[in-house]
């Protein structure tokens, strides 16, 4: 069976002891491609082979993982094992083997990883945890619970949909700074990305230990895309844990 495509991170690769992997529409069962959720539509038992092809080529066992049940909120949870975690939007562990997920088709994903206290974050950030400073208090919690310094940590913020699609009301545009907001031909865009970014450096984490991915889901037919797609998206997961 071919390889399937698997979105990896720079920033992260010069750390061996944790593993980080996002997927991406590619290489799953019809009719959704590489779904990794249950919440779409798509036959159970084609998310599990799915699950178990994309995890599996991580060296992630199923039974590993821990995966927050998602409801576009500002809550932060800490993961002490696998398994589901309900009404919030971000995990945070310091136990091995403990592979923290979110599920995304437009929403900005983003990882954080402390290695002096080898702590990690996953973290869901549509436009309301984003404006909310999710980001921010996923770090507060961190800080609170495993005692990382920002300083010390590096992220990256994944696929998503970028400013040149992610168009948006008023009423979703007024919830940012200007400087995320792009209006143009009659038109409001929000950059989350950006603004995702912003939070990690005004909670301390070095510009330079940010990387930002280039892709976004709307306008790149490999990835899912619920604004593109509708009822026939299916959703990425993204992975990180401790070794």
């Amino acid at each position: 069976m071919a390889e399937i495509p698997i979105i990896s991170a720079k920033c992260f690769r010069r750390f061996p002891s944790i593993q980080f992997g996002m997927s991406t529409g590619v290489g799953g069962v019809p009719p959704f491609g590489m779904n990794l959720s249950f919440s779409v539509g798509d036959r159970e038992e084609n998310v599990r082979k799915n699950r178990e092809r994309f995890f599996g080529s991580l060296q992630i066992q199923l039974a590993e993982l821990a995966i927050p049940r998602q409801v576009h909120s500002t809550v932060a949870k800490i993961a002490h094992g696998p398994g589901s975690y309900p009404d919030c939007d971000a995990l945070v562990t310091a136990s091995r083997r403990v592979f923290l997920c979110v599920s995304v088709a437009d929403c900005v994903p983003v990882f954080v990883y402390d290695p002096k206290n080898h702590a990690v974050a996953a973290i869901h950030a549509g436009w309301r945890g984003t404006a909310g400073s999710l980001v921010s208090q996923t770090l507060d919690l961190m800080q609170r619970e495993c005692g990382t310094r920002p300083s010390d940590c590096t992220a990256f913020v994944g696929p998503g949909a970028s400013v040149c699609c992610y168009c948006v009301g008023e009423e979703v545009a007024s919830q940012f700074d200007n400087e995320f907001v792009l209006r143009q031909n009659g038109t409001t865009f929000v950059d989350l990305k950006s603004a995702n970014a912003r939070q990690l450096e005004r909670s301390g984490v070095p510009y330079s230990a940010i990387e930002v991915s280039p892709l976004c889901t709307i306008s790149e037919p490999s990835l899912h895309s619920y604004r593109r797609d509708k009822e026939k998206s299916g959703r990425m997961m993204g992975t990180i844990g401790i070794l």
